[in-house]
């Protein structure tokens, strides 16, 4: 009979890609008792175990991924009230649907990204989202749906229904997701790079959101073309990163294979997921010594991606930014989607565009530029743009991704346009005309736009909690949302963040002015400040801060915030002192003799008077003698005079519980 060589228990859960303690506790289920404590298994025993793994570990994920998703159906069939929404609605009648005050829920629309006004329209899946927030059943109103509703994706899917005869397949749109440090922004350079299509990818002369490569699918003829949109990374970005999720085909979340699955990471499942988008993940960084592929994988199939190479349906592709190596493999993987989904990847070229803005900012040369994505029909030059039935001027030029003047930019296309009135609201969906109806009204309101201007106050109430107050400048509408948003997350009961002031755009005379009326702080992001609004500023001591980094930007606030919490206090035990006479008694002050028990006492001491273990007043020690000298000390085990002063109560007996209160700079984690 040949010898056994036992294996280690960590060795063979390293071979079967698990983790010691979940192969410990899954042995029993698969038939096979070790003890909890074995450090080694017999190597026949151990060549079943891997034999038998496999199977019994796919029929485990898939019982867990089962599991999780009948949790989450349990979860949303609880009983909730049920409320009608149409297509679209003002968030003053949206208000009176909830039923709770229009301020609250413009803080609640803030508090997602949405910057918005009370008579400013919202569309139904953006209020069906707040309301079941909020614990309503949302139902959409059966109306007969005008073609000019500003619903974001119900405008563009109606369209595409009445048209349904004239629809072509159309490039498909890419969002690219994932948590910040995981090389989305390298990953998308490095896709950029492969397109050598008439040398369009070293042609790119500015960004504008979103661009175009040229891919020849496996097998193909001709090469095609994907869009992407270049959505920040920051955490403070999730509303947009979810905007840029419905008007997306497909999605690419990208996974750091060093590092597995953050919580970012899984806040993009969860968008992927709400949107119902088709999407392949990116393993990236495979390139480091520390890369692991497995750890990945495992992370992501606890968190219901299961990869198709462990019996899942998840396409995983590993990728290195830095190397280039499987970003080709990660394309065709992109292509096979649109494949797979061509039917519903398609748009009619013909007629006037229906596009969605996905930046926009207000040049001090050329004014308002938006970056639209055109979902369907043919944006031109001169064409009318109107949103929400209001005129938002004409299309004066146009530009590629590439930096080109364009005249017409076809379904999918990213172009950046010049002469609107006013920067529209990320998110929003343009119709264009190539002549303006008779009911568009021509009078744009700036108020509606997404740059909001708060009435500034000019003094408080004594009693409102302390507040840092911000007047918050940026360059473009998806820094200041994503910026104010993060700012309203910075919640602390005791000091409040008071946004006087949001606006794109450099600063000028009327913020300092502002700040100075309110005692803000001018918060300047990506923008600088007008020589004027700078000597003012001089004058005025008006304090003005510049950022390039929006975490730069929450960290002064946080630590603004910081300094005006009251500080930490903390109780320190001093020790006791038994009371044994009463020499004099005052109406507020007292000198009393005593023995100290336990601890330490100098001048200046705060102190509990005890009887019988009860609180009676409460005071603190002026002044300590010993024999007739006056000190600064007196120690365990001795006598001494006491100055005492507070509540005048203190009899034989009684105990003086001594205590000093330490006080530290609190912390917002405190």
């Amino acid at each position: 009979m040949m010898p056994t060589h036992p294996m280690n228990i960590t060795e063979l859960a390293r071979k079967l890609r698990t983790t010691t303690n979940e192969l410990r506790e899954a042995l029993p289920q698969m038939g096979f008792d070790i003890g909890l404590r074995a450090i080694k298994v017999d190597d026949v025993i151990a060549r079943k175990i891997m034999h038998t793994w496999p199977a019994f570990n796919m029929a485990r994920l898939k019982k867990k991924e089962k599991e999780s998703d009948e949790a989450a159906i349990i979860e949303n069939i609880a009983t909730k009230k049920e409320i009608t929404i149409a297509t679209t609605v003002t968030v003053r009648d949206f208000a009176q649907l909830l039923d709770i005050p229009v301020t609250k829920l413009l803080v609640v629309l803030m508090n997602n990204g949405i910057l918005t006004a009370l008579n400013e329209k919202i569309d139904y899946e953006t209020a069906s989202i707040i309301a079941e927030d909020l614990g309503y059943t949302p139902l959409r109103l059966n109306e007969e749906e005008s073609v000019m509703s500003a619903g974001m994706t119900d405008l563009v899917r109606d369209t595409l229904v009445t048209e349904k005869e004239h629809l072509l397949p159309r490039p498909p749109i890419v969002v690219v997701m994932g948590h910040v440090d995981h090389g989305k922004t390298k990953l998308l350079d490095a896709i950029r790079s492969t397109d050598v299509m008439s040398g369009e990818s070293g042609g790119i002369t500015q960004h504008i959101g979103a661009y175009q490569i040229y891919k020849k699918f496996k097998g193909g003829k001709e090469k095609r073309a994907i869009t992407f949109i270049d959505t920040p990374g920051h955490e403070a970005f999730t509303t947009m990163r979810s905007r840029g999720a419905k008007i997306a085909d497909i999605a690419i979340l990208v996974v750091a294979a060093d590092d597995g699955v953050k919580l970012q990471t899984i806040e993009a499942i969860k968008i992927i997921k709400a949107a119902g988008l088709p999407f392949v993940v990116a393993i990236n960084k495979i390139d480091k010594p520390d890369a692991n592929l497995d750890k990945a994988k495992r992370e992501l199939s606890d968190n219901g991606l299961i990869p198709e190479d462990w019996g899942g349906n998840t396409m995983c592709v590993g990728v290195s930014a830095i190397t280039k190596e499987g970003i080709d493999d990660l394309l065709e993987h992109v292509l096979l989607i649109a494949e797979l989904e061509k039917d519903n990847i398609v748009a009619n070229p013909s007629g006037d565009a229906l596009a969605v803005v996905i930046e926009s900012n207000v040049d001090r040369h050329t004014g308002p530029v938006a970056t639209l994505l055109i979902q369907n029909g043919t944006l031109h030059t001169q064409d009318y743009l109107v949103i929400d039935d209001a005129f938002y001027g004409r299309v004066r030029a146009m530009k590629s991704y590439s930096g080109k003047e364009i005249t017409s930019a076809l379904p999918s296309d990213p172009v950046q346009i010049i002469g609107m009135k006013a920067a529209p609201i990320i998110g929003y969906v343009v119709q264009s005309y190539k002549e303006l109806p008779k009911h568009i009204d021509k009078k744009l309101k700036l108020t509606s736009s997404a740059a909001v201007v708060v009435t500034p106050k000019k003094s408080k109430a004594k009693d409102d909690m302390p507040s840092v107050n911000i007047i918050l400048k940026a360059d473009t509408l998806g820094s200041l949302e994503a910026i104010a948003n993060s700012l309203l997350k910075i919640d602390h009961p005791e000091v409040r963040i008071n946004i006087t002031v949001k606006d794109i755009g450099n600063i000028t005379s009327s913020d300092v002015l502002n700040a100075e009326a309110t005692g803000s702080y001018i918060a300047g992001f990506h923008v600088s400040a007008h020589p004027s609004a700078h000597a003012i500023a001089t004058e005025k001591n008006v304090e003005i801060k510049y950022y390039k980094v929006i975490y730069e930007l929450l960290d002064e606030v946080k630590a603004r915030i910081e300094k005006l919490l009251a500080p930490l206090v903390t109780r320190v035990d001093v020790g006791d002192i038994k009371i044994l006479a009463v020499f004099r008694t005052d109406p507020r002050s007292m000198i009393v003799g005593g023995a100290i028990t336990e601890g330490t006492f100098t001048p200046g001491v705060k102190v509990i008077v005890l009887r019988d273990g009860q609180e009676v007043g409460t005071g603190s020690i002026t002044g300590l003698q010993l024999g007739k000298q006056d000190a600064t000390k007196a120690i365990s085990g001795q006598e001494c005079g006491i100055k005492y002063q507070g509540d005048p109560v203190i009899q034989i007996d009684d105990i003086l519980h001594g205590y000093k209160e330490e006080r530290s700079v609190r912390k917002l984690e405190d």
